[in-house]
């Protein structure tokens, strides 16, 4: 079972549950280019951190290469979001080994529906244990206009 506490593979990489050392300017210049965040401003980026549950992978002190986040009620559901590797990281499992480590946090252990949305990295996840919505017509989504989000 996964702890709270920092992570460390044999290669060096170190996965951190402390937002602390989020670099929350690379993060916001990350998101801001993603196809689901397009141009996000940066008050939302922090808000959201604060509102969520997140992990950071660092190669170094303080270079981080990797973060995600998982709004969650810590008991039923839980939704994994802004999942990214820097390209020169990818390839590594990380990806996989954040959102596992998510799954394995013992604030998580209860929860019994995780979400997630990709557009391309559906293998990735598929090794972590997700599938296609079991019933996607009981799915809905409300989405805001860019202009209400955006820069």
């Amino acid at each position: 079972m996964c702890s709270t506490a920092d992570q460390t593979r044999d290669d060096g990489y170190v996965l951190s549950f402390d937002p602390d050392r989020l670099d929350v300017a690379m993060i916001w210049m990350q998101l801001r280019d993603e196809y689901w965040s397009p141009k996000i401003r940066r008050d939302i980026v922090e808000k959201a951190i604060a509102g969520s549950v997140v992990a950071g992978v660092y190669l170094k002190p303080g270079e981080q290469v990797g973060y995600t986040r998982v709004v969650t009620d810590k008991a039923c559901f839980a939704w994994v979001c802004d999942i990214f590797v820097l390209e020169a990281h990818r390839g590594k499992g990380l990806a996989k080994w954040m959102v596992r480590s998510m799954h394995e946090h013992p604030e998580h252990l209860t929860i019994r529906k995780w979400v997630l949305g990709t557009r391309s990295a559906h293998e990735v996840y598929r090794a972590c244990g997700y599938s296609g919505l079991a019933k996607p017509e009981m799915w809905m989504e409300r989405v805001l206009p860019p202009e209400s989000w955006q820069e």
